[in-house]
């Protein structure tokens, strides 16, 4: 059986890989439009700070190597232009000649990828634009900051590319913007978490602009929509990317409104002996029983070895992608799986949602850190949808124990009693998921109640009563205005302070002292009482950006991030 392959990176590459486990004598000729295949597309935003200290370290494979350990020809710089279904053949351009010859196939894989997406702004042309999409892109990057002695580079676009971009400029010694025109940067964490990466970035010295958008270049110096004019040297674009689908279309296979190609659970597209995989396919998503595009690596992988598999008849079994990511952050590692609670605001999904501060390890340990532990949970029935965590300890490690449970479609129930590895160095013996589906529980059944920290400026401008319930010293080191401060040893003793005809929000430090002093409230006959969940620590790091950037009158006489 003859093989082509459309693209060589992450799906293309494993694609031909594993037909050759599968079949010893296939002809497998993989076709790359770019000089290189089989590259670190993820590693890319690591060569601008030298972390990869040079560019052809970012090449994991070249084609020598296919055709010596696999008996793959991996043809570079060869761009597919076009396909012909009905004599089974594509039509390929040498991009170094400029010739084109044609190259017969029994079955087809599409692995294209995506591009970067750069719109049509006014004056474009006259800016020192740059993207970030491969060896040679990143390449011409570097080169060009080195050369040109650049001090400030704007980044438009805040996903994962602009984020990590930014990051790694910064640390290489560069003057970085960043310029977002959704109101947060990285959408795969909601706007109470990406308040920590955000204080953390301006932290950092970068320039973060959010809820604002590109309006026109003059060189590289940016006007906003705002008015506002960021300064820079060059320009790099990662305002998102865009499933490269027009080989697929020109062919008449079916895509969908955003030009994604359609495939069937076997990764099929509507040519049964054209398969696609990767960036430029839709996937099933079994939270929201909807498609979407997930342009990530490891689903990119996973479709492609599902791919060969069925070539071959092994049965394969999809089980959809609900999508989990993570990112560092200079010194915070972050981390997200499933549905945000945005997104199930979006849905129209029945939730409540978790939001714990325990230690990433036993608090007595060198280097224990807060670990910011957020979960989304289906309202009645309790089966986790989602999961966010960011710490300078280890967050993707709790996000994975989520990840694996809702793909088993687990409940806040069965995450409680996820038997999960402890020792202090790594971890408390109740664990973030474990100490999250707690609460979850006890909220399910009603046992209390609760506010968010986004609710919390308004409770304060409203004059509602606060309970701060840790320490007097504390509370003397920095406290939400007009809070009463009664501390949790000494609340039976002062209950009178405390009024019953009212709302009362008890806060601490993480909200565990201060949902000890609500039971305890609560036993002795008030109704009407609210745990403040993320606490004083949520809070500062909720309010801190807004305050800064927005030059806005703080809800606390001091910020504590510790």
């Amino acid at each position: 059986m003859k093989f082509v392959i459309v693209g060589g990176v992450a799906g293309g590459a494993s694609a031909a890989a594993r037909l050759r486990r599968l079949d010893e004598s296939a002809e497998i000729i993989m076709f790359e439009k770019g000089p290189h295949v089989s590259f670190s597309n993820c590693c890319l935003p690591y060569r601008l700070s030298e972390k990869i200290d040079a560019h052809d370290k970012l090449v994991l494979m070249d084609p020598a190597q296919f055709a010596n350990q696999y008996n793959i020809q991996a043809r570079t710089s060869s761009e597919v232009v076009k396909i012909d279904r009905d004599r089974k053949c594509v039509k390929v351009r040498n991009a170094e000649t400029q010739e084109e010859y044609e190259e017969s196939y029994d079955k087809l894989i599409l692995s294209p990828g995506a591009k970067a997406f750069v719109p049509p702004i006014k004056g474009i042309e006259t800016a020192d634009i740059f993207t970030v999409r491969n060896v040679v892109d990143i390449a011409a990057l570097y080169d060009f900051i080195k050369e040109k002695d650049v001090q400030k580079v704007t980044v438009v676009g805040g996903g994962f590319i602009g984020v990590e971009v930014a990051e790694n400029l910064v640390e290489a010694g560069y003057q970085v913007s960043l310029v977002e025109a959704l109101p947060q940067i990285l959408n795969v964490y909601d706007y109470d978490m990406v308040q920590i990466l955000q204080k953390e970035m301006l932290d950092k010295g970068v320039n973060l602009i959010v809820g604002d958008s590109a309006d026109e270049f003059t060189g590289s110096d940016l006007i906003l929509k705002s008015g506002k004019k960021v300064e820079g040297d060059a320009v790099v674009m990662a305002v998102g990317v865009r499933a490269d689908s027009s080989l697929a279309a020109d062919a008449g296979l079916d895509l969908n409104p955003r030009g994604a190609i359609k495939v069937d659970l076997n990764y099929c597209t509507s040519d049964p002996d054209i398969y696609a995989v990767g960036d430029v396919i839709e996937v099933f998503n079994p939270l929201t029983r909807k498609a979407s595009v997930l342009p990530l690596a490891g689903p990119a992988q996973k479709q492609a070895r599902a791919a060969a598999d069925h070539i071959y008849g092994h049965a394969v079994r999809n089980t959809g992608y609900i999508g989990s990511s993570c990112i560092k952050v200079f010194d915070y590692n972050a981390a997200s799986t499933g549905m945000t609670a945005a997104r199930c605001e979006q849905e129209g999904l029945q939730y409540d949602v978790v939001y714990v501060i325990p230690q990433d390890r036993v608090g007595i340990m060198p280097g224990s850190c807060p670990l910011h532990f957020k979960l989304i949970y289906e309202v009645p029935t309790g089966k986790v949808l989602g999961a966010q965590a960011i710490s300078k300890g280890d967050a993707a490690k709790r996000v994975d124990i989520v990840a694996t449970l809702i793909k088993f479609g687990g409940t806040v129930d069965d995450l409680r009693d996820l038997e999960l590895c402890y020792a202090p160095p790594f971890s408390t013996a109740k664990d973030a998921g474990n100490h999250a589906a707690l609460v979850a529980g006890n909220l399910m059944k009603k046992a209390f109640r609760q506010v968010r920290v986004d609710e919390v400026r308004g409770l304060v401008e409203s004059g509602a009563c606060i309970v701060d319930v840790r320490e007097e010293h504390e509370y003397a080191n920095g406290h939400i205005k007009g809070a009463l401060n009664i501390p949790l040893s000494q609340i039976r003793k002062r209950m009178d302070e405390i009024p019953k005809d009212r709302p009362v929000y008890l806060h601490c430090r993480s909200a565990q002292r201060s949902y000890n002093a609500l039971l305890a409230l609560q036993g002795n006959g008030f109704t009407n009482v609210y745990n403040i969940s993320g606490s004083f620590l949520g809070i500062c790091f909720y309010e801190y950006f807004n305050d800064k950037t927005q030059n806005r009158e703080p809800i606390v006489t001091e910020y504590n991030f510790n």
